[in-house]
This record gives structure tokens, sequence and C-alpha cells, in this order.
């Protein structure tokens, strides 16, 4: 298959693609505006492979979005192109209204073109795979898990404009029958996470001498899901999944954020260990931030059922992977910071 993905020098758009350079054969054009958080570093092991091409492309740019549906005539679309840290959300939400609704429209009509121009042996073939976020649903309380039927309540200018779009992707399936998919995914990390982030935040404040902040008290909840766990579920719902179907995807690692972050220092003081003491004397709380949501959990019982996909890395297992990464590849980090 011939697939464009968004947001491709992104997070998780990055292990997409690695994923499906290393191990499958399809073809990928990465289609990445290079904000802040792109980093083109990031495929640096396959950027030479004959199956990888790159665009540098605003995806609010609808000219140059359907040159490129011409030139490459995509099989599939994975869209993960967005602005998607909260904190950057609550102090400059334009930007947000722009990429992730304005932005998702522009491609989705484009992608529309398209498909209208297909024989109908391709269309069989063609699907438009958005990718988002739990954050649409809401907060949760201590019990309770999200389904891919739990109302939308967002609570931040980023989860709006996520869940703004998961809306506009489900409008173009029901009244235009572009065949779409939508998954909805928990909290990522592992390799290549902008420094923003917590657990990349706290890995490298933490070996820096830095003081380790925690919002509040640190009680928020979240389900945490490894990175390239993720990637490969988003490529085997892509080829596998029935269009129409929006699919949770999480790690079925539950964790509040200062056990995350003791984990951390506690992970660090056996593989990093410093002198005088744990690395866990550097926390300071922080004020909260406006809108902290309380709890995601995230119920991945569909996609395990109908799709046969479940984590392979436990929360212990694959926080380790992420520590030895960072501690390894500083040179990356240290020219983000």
């Amino acid at each position: 298959m011939r697939i464009i993905i968004t947001g491709g020098a992104g997070f998780i758009g990055s292990a997409v693609i690695r994923y499906l350079i290393k191990n499958t054969d399809h073809v990928v054009l990465n289609l990445d505006k290079l904000t802040y958080s792109g980093n083109l570093e990031n495929l640096a092991d396959i950027d030479q492979s004959q199956r990888y091409f790159f665009r540098h492309t605003d995806i609010c740019n609808a000219e140059a979005l359907q040159q490129i549906f011409e030139e490459l005539k995509p099989d599939a679309i994975m869209h993960l192109a967005a602005e998607s840290h909260v904190d950057r959300s609550i102090n400059s939400p334009a930007v947000f209204m722009q990429t992730n609704i304005l932005g998702t429209y522009q491609l989705l009509e484009c992608a529309r073109g398209y498909y209208e121009s297909l024989h109908s042996k391709q269309k069989k073939i063609f699907r438009f795979h958005h990718i988002s976020t739990d954050e649409v649903y809401g907060t949760l309380g201590e019990t309770g898990l999200f389904t891919e039927d739990s109302p939308y309540s967002p609570n931040s200018p980023y989860s709006a404009s996520k869940a703004s779009s998961d809306h506009l992707v489900r409008a173009w399936h029901e009244t235009y029958k572009l065949p779409t998919i939508i998954t909805n995914c928990s909290n990522n990390y592992g390799p290549y996470q902008y420094p923003e982030k917590l657990i990349p935040k706290t890995i490298i404040n933490a070996v820096s001498g830095l003081d380790i902040p925690v919002y509040g008290e640190g009680k928020q909840i979240r389900d945490w899901l490894y990175v390239d766990d993720h990637a490969q579920a988003l490529v085997h719902v892509l080829l596998n999944a029935d269009i129409g179907k929006t699919y949770n995807i999480g790690g079925n690692n539950e964790m509040n954020n200062l056990g995350v972050v003791r984990t951390i220092c506690e992970l660090l003081d056996k593989i990093h260990p410093k002198e005088g003491s744990s690395y866990a004397a550097q926390i300071k709380f922080v004020t909260d931030r406006p809108g902290h949501d309380f709890r995601y959990a995230i119920d991945a019982s569909r996609i395990k059922a109908e799709l046969n996909w479940q984590p392979a890395e436990s929360f212990q297992s694959g926080l380790k992977k992420t520590i030895l990464w960072y501690l390894e590849n500083n040179s990356w980090w240290e020219k983000l910071i």
C-alpha cells in the first residue's frame, strides 16, 4: 500500500513510520509541517529507505495537499498531525483550532475529492484512519472506563479541538461515505517523546539535577501506553478494521502522576544512581493546571476481541526501555531543551 502519514515527524507518527518501514513492504509519505515538536531526527534510522518519502507541508494548505494526493495516489491516510500539549492549548488555543479542526477539515475534503475519483476496485482498498485521544471523553471518577460509546465531554482547548476533529471524520463518513476509522488512545510514552511531557521531563530533570515538578498532589490517574505498542496497533487497525468503526487503544496500566514520577526515580536509582540521595528528593509539587482531568482509563476490550490486539509491554518494562533510551540519547534531547 501507499500510505500518507500526517505528522510523521512527531512522537507517535515517527514510531508508526519506523514500524512500517522496518516490518512491512508498504510505501510511506511523511507529510509534516515541522512545528517545534516535529523532528526529522526521529526518523534518522529509516530515512534512506527507498520506500520512505517526506514533504514539508501544512495540512491546512489545500492546494499542497491536492498536489500530494495526485502525485502519490495513496491507498490510505493515517492522520496524526495535531497540536497536542494541554498546557500549550490553555495558553495559546488558536493554533489548536487551526491545525486540529481546520487542518482535519482540509485533509478530509482533499481525501473526499480523491476518493470520489477512484475506480470501484481502488475505492474498496482506500481508507482514512484518524488517530485521536481518550481526552475527548473528559474525566472519570475513581471507577469506570471509557468505552467507544462513552459520550464526549472535553475539558481543555486541546481535547475540545480533538473532539471536533473526531466529529468531522465521523460526519464525512456518514454524509459522504468516505471510508474512515477512528482510534482513541491513552497516554503514550517512550523514545523520542518531546521533553515537555511528564515522563521525559521527569527523566531529564532528574538526571540534570533539577526540580521534578508534579501538578497539585499528583493524584491524577492515566492509563499508560508504550508508543511502539501503539504504533503496531495503529497499523493493525488500518489493515484489518471494519470501515466506520472506532477503537480505543490502551495499555492496561493505570497509575497516578505521582506514582509515575516515583517509579521513574526508583528505576533511575538502580540504573543510574547518584551520590547522596534518591532522585525522589528532587520532586516538587507545583500549582495544578486549570481544568486538570482527574482520571482517564481505557476499556480496550473491543480491539482485543475483534482484532486480536493487546499491548506487549508492561508499564515497568516499557518505562525501563524509555529511561535507558533517554540516558543513551542525551544529544537528541539536549538540542531540544
